[in-house]
């Protein structure tokens, strides 16, 4: 009896024990260096008194987080003027970071975690009244790399070999390169992104990118793996920023999701409307814009319809159809409206938004894409990308020294011959500065024609020169400047430009002509860091 009685007891312990974490108690305890939150359903986090990081996470009594730095805002924010308050609301936690005018890491920053009865997901919110003090605002998850063997592979830094570029662009024993730079998504791709394990797995479901900056093609970090399984939310940043970070302004709210390693869903984020986040604008306080039509359109490109002012920006797809597209909710305000054909802006105008409306743009027809223009030879197209060009799709997934760049160098692009794939997408000053084309021309068409050189991008100062036989153009001036690198930080976007060289017709020959395309610079740097651009598109009319 007393065996039989034993070995109930042991079942009995059994079960409890693994059903400990669906009979978990939902709520927040506050101990003397920590505010401690139980989901009630498997996932319990920790939170710094002091400074509001996150010290611990454990998932089904498995602790995930890194030993070593905090999760948190920025890199953590600090203990010294930042104050840590919680407030318990039924069904729905709110803990809320906030540091005042004198920290030295980020005056006046409002973080919110926010957590809801029986969910495992940590949901969060980061009003920014300034920039943190290193340039950039983001949230960084730090978990325990060996329990997360399946990270995004091009940012898993495991197995290398050492710094190439900087101290955040890695070799690989094989030649290849990997970087917190490489495989992440446009913005306005950024849905729900992470890292797994076994029976295990933690994601960023990105939330809308309203107060962001850069819009829709604009890539930042999404995740970076060691050590550590880094799993990020890049708010803003100057990794090749076109534009000004907004400021005053809620970015969110993003969540960070705990699963059994399946990608859940983006979960429903209305209910946070009701909080009272500041920055918070409600549904009913938004307006939106509506596009009736689209012509002048090339059948075989994608267009975009964004809509964007000091304080927010957003986007939407155009129908293939009629050409019509409709925002998201949107805060009031007056806004530049820009059609992009694929990444060209093609068409601008402005708008206004009122609260509870919609803004109605009738039918518009495109008149400012080049490619309207019949040229007598074009290569590639005017869409904003290198893509259609030689490694194009492979800038914002590796370092251009990796050795499935190779080679840049490339042999003289015949027109009527070559494809636009042998065509390179970038050329820098020490690695491949110059490009042949090689054109036939009739004697009718000797006569005064017009080159146009479109750049996606440009790094230290570079823009194209032309030489068409023994003429030479006139240097042209530097694009607008952006103060990063681009091409080796798996970025091929920054400010579109056009480059237009008038050539006279003595400068042309009846038969075949040679077009040299170089780089031009004040600048000089080392093979990949010497100056280079991004190639849109070249044509000769």
């Amino acid at each position: 009896m007393s065996r039989a009685l034993g070995l109930l007891l042991a079942i009995l312990a059994g079960s409890l024990l693994s059903s400990h974490n669906a009979l978990a108690e939902f709520g927040l305890i506050t101990e003397k260096k920590q505010h401690r939150v139980d989901t009630g359903a498997g996932l319990v986090f920790k939170v710094d008194r002091l400074n509001g990081g996150i010290r611990s996470i454990k998932w089904q009594d498995t602790e995930l987080h890194s030993p070593f730095r905090d999760s948190s805002s920025n890199s953590g924010v600090g203990g010294s003027h930042t104050t840590v308050t919680t407030q318990v609301d039924g069904e729905t936690i709110i803990i809320t970071t906030q540091t005042d005018a004198e920290n030295e890491v980020v005056a006046d920053l409002t973080h919110y975690y926010i957590v809801r009865k029986g969910l495992n997901h940590l949901y969060m919110a980061t009003y920014a009244q300034n920039e943190p003090s290193n340039g950039e605002l983001r949230w960084i998850t730090r978990l325990k790399g060996d329990l997360f063997p399946n990270a995004p592979a091009q940012s898993d830094l495991r197995g290398s070999t050492g710094a190439i570029e900087s101290r955040d662009v890695l070799g690989m024993a094989d030649g290849t390169s990997r970087s917190k730079y490489f495989g992440n998504d446009q913005a306005r791709d950024l849905g729900v992104r992470g890292v797994t394990g076994r029976g295990r797995g933690v994601f960023m479901v990105y939330g809308n990118r309203e107060s962001s900056a850069g819009g829709p093609f604009y890539r930042d970090i999404q995740n970076q793996t060691s050590t550590a399984a880094e799993v990020y939310n890049y708010m803003n940043s100057g990794h090749n920023q076109t534009e000004k970070l907004r400021l005053g302004v809620l970015y969110g709210p993003y969540v960070l999701c705990f699963t059994d390693g399946s990608k859940p869903k983006a979960p429903d984020l209305s209910f946070i409307d009701a909080l009272g986040l500041k920055g918070s604008v409600n549904k009913e306080a938004r307006g939106s814009v509506q596009l009736r039509g689209l012509k002048g359109r090339d059948e075989d490109q994608e267009y975009s319809l964004d809509v964007a002012n000091g304080t927010a920006q957003y986007w939407a797809p155009v129908s293939k159809g009629r050409g019509s597209a409709t925002s998201p909710d949107m805060k009031p305000g007056m806004y530049a409206l820009t059609v992009y054909k694929g990444e060209l802006a093609v068409h601008t105008e402005t708008v206004t938004v009122t609260a509870s409306a919609i803004t109605e743009v009738g039918s518009r027809t495109l008149t400012a894409d080049p490619s309207q223009t019949k040229p007598l030879w074009r290569i590639g197209d005017w869409d904003g990308t290198p893509l259609e060009f030689r490694k194009g799709r492979s800038i914002a997934l590796m370092h251009p020294s990796d050795k499935r760049m190779e080679p840049w160098q490339g042999e003289p692009f015949v027109i009527g011959q070559s494809r636009a794939g042998a065509f390179p997408s970038c050329l820098w000053s020490d690695v491949n500065g110059q490009q042949v084309v090689k054109f036939q021309l009739t004697p009718e068409q000797v006569a005064s024609r017009t080159l146009r050189v479109g750049i996606t991008a440009s790094f230290a100062g570079a823009r194209p020169s032309v030489k068409l036989n023994t003429w030479k153009a006139s240097i042209q001036p530097a694009p607008r400047k952006v103060d990063s690198r681009s091409l080796t930080i798996g970025s091929y976007r920054g400010n579109n430009a056009t480059y237009t060289f008038r050539i006279p017709a003595q400068a042309l020959v009846a038969g075949e002509n040679v077009l040299t395309l170089s780089v031009v610079s004040g600048n000089r740097g080392p093979q990949f860091l010497s100056p280079g651009y991004g190639i849109d598109c070249v044509d000769f009319y």
